[in-house]
């Protein structure tokens, strides 16, 4: 392995204030009732600013704000005139990408090279396609110029803060509604910065508004009577509730929930590409994605030789300052992860799977995990079968193809899924038995603003990316 010396981003070109208020009606104000909760850094547990905390009289003028907007500018404005803006908050994206990465990184802790080169030019990516359609609606596939919904209320996770904001907002406006949006309450300084850029581009007020706050924030805005169309990214719990609280009432629902993804591994695979794949399908953002493959199954002939070979390559993995370039492996994103990530490989332990581990030094202060694999893992083990959220893979072994897909659909989940082969015949077999929204092909955790993403069974419902999640703001 290489030595490289420290090349940390400069986190001089972000100004993190020491309080932020809430974005609504074009404006950042204070909330109604005092109160608020504080923003850390998860890698050095540093107090990086103070955040308001939303209440239900915040969201009921935040969706005040947002239903005059829709009824009175966003709503009557042509799809033209809505892309103009949409292409002017893509290039500011896009000219404040470093400050974003830089921002992201420091917020959430994930590596600055994943927020530089993966995050960023996917948010830009994603207003810009949407952009492209606001006057193409009428040539989606919805019918002659379908409506659009009203207000959206979206509710985000901490693990794509920005990224997740863009794959709601973006389709949201593009279709002429308007948006009360709740980051998640361990990040929400991208999306605030996302708040003056709006300001910045010159949207109309109301238009997009921001309530920052915890879980009973987002209640509120997912309850609202006001709001037309609820869409949640998070963990399947949330959204079983989420819901229970808007069947019945007439709201448009899309859920993008948990995920326990498998990675097929054939025997036939290149196996330096398919190590690449598996490394990135679960160490990729700390394994803090919903379509992880968590999951490794690997054809028995094979095994032993993969495993060498993972192991080989996790030795080069680093693990340290999220700001530094050569950094893979950033800091946890919260205690409350952190505790939910050494629970189960604790139980993974305790019912006899073989955790193993790299050597890596793990920096005194923050919240960190080092890259962990299990072996020896059974189908009946919580680590095969929950969703962990963390850098920790579940290896599994199967003789025949029919058993690897018998495996990789015994969960509850259904979000995503790998196949390694070098067989374009049994790339199409497998991905046809698979059960999965999304199926990766000699790849893995790769997205695209022109691919619908969405899942199955309890990873949720509706699509977003694409023509397709351009469904889910429409009244069709």
């Amino acid at each position: 392995m290489f030595e490289y010396a420290p090349a940390p981003e400069s986190r001089a070109i972000v100004d993190i204030k020491p309080s932020y208020g809430l974005f609504i009606d074009g404006k950042f104000v204070d909330p109604i009732e005092s109160g608020g909760f504080k923003s850390i850094n998860p890698a050095t547990e540093e107090t990086l600013a103070e955040i308001a905390a939303g209440t239900s009289a915040d969201v009921d003028a935040a969706v005040a704000a947002a239903r005059r907007a829709y009824d009175k500018v966003w709503g009557p404005m042509s799809g033209s005139e809505r892309a103009k803006y949409l292409y002017r908050i893509a290039r500011l994206i896009a000219e404040r990408s470093r400050e974003l990465a830089v921002l992201e990184s420091i917020d959430n802790g994930k590596p600055i090279k994943e927020t530089r080169d993966v995050d960023l030019p996917l948010v830009s990516a994603h207003f810009f396609y949407h952009a492209g359609w606001a006057d193409k609606l009428d040539h989606a596939g919805y019918g002659d110029s379908p409506r659009p919904l009203g207000v959206a209320g979206q509710v985000i996770p901490w693990n794509f803060p920005l990224l997740m904001l863009a794959w709601k907002v973006a389709p949201a406006l593009a279709c002429g509604n308007t948006v009360v949006l709740k980051p998640a309450e361990t990040t929400p300084l991208t999306a605030l910065v996302f708040a003056e850029i709006c300001q910045q581009a010159e949207l109309p007020p109301g238009v997009v508004n921001i309530v920052t706050g915890a879980g009973d924030t987002g209640a509120a805005v997912v309850s609202h009577p006001g709001v037309n169309k609820v869409a949640f990214t998070g963990s399947t719990a949330v959204g079983r509730n989420i819901a229970k609280a808007v069947a019945g009432t007439g709201k448009k629902l899309t859920l993008e929930l948990g995920g326990k993804a498998a990675n097929i591994v054939f025997a036939d695979a290149a196996l330096d590409q398919a190590v690449e794949g598996i490394v990135n399908g679960i160490f990729f953002n700390q394994g803090h994605v919903c379509c992880a493959g968590s999951r490794l199954l690997v054809q028995e002939s094979i095994a032993d030789e993969v495993l060498e070979r993972l192991k080989r390559r996790m030795t080069t993995l680093r693990l340290g300052d999220p700001l530094d370039k050569n950094t893979d492996i950033g800091a946890i994103n919260s205690a409350e992860q952190l505790s939910r990530i050494r629970e189960l490989t604790a139980a993974g332990d305790a019912e006899g799977a073989q955790p193993w581990s790299p050597d890596c030094q793990i920096p005194d202060t923050g919240f960190w995990f080092a890259p962990t694999i299990f072996t020896g893992v059974q189908q009946a083990h919580r680590i095969a079968r929950e969703e962990i959220f963390g850098p920790v893979l579940s290896i599994l072994t199967f003789r025949t193809p029919d058993e690897a897909i018998t495996k990789a659909n015994n969960t509850p989940y259904g979000l995503s899924a790998g196949v390694w082969t070098e067989k374009g015949s049994r790339i199409l077999w497998a991905a046809q038995q698979l059960k999965a929204g999304v199926v990766w092909a000699n790849t893995f955790n790769k997205f695209d603003a022109t691919s619908p993403f969405g899942g199955l069974k309890e990873s949720g419902y509706g699509r977003e990316g694409g023509r397709h999640g351009l469904e889910a703001y429409l009244d069709v």
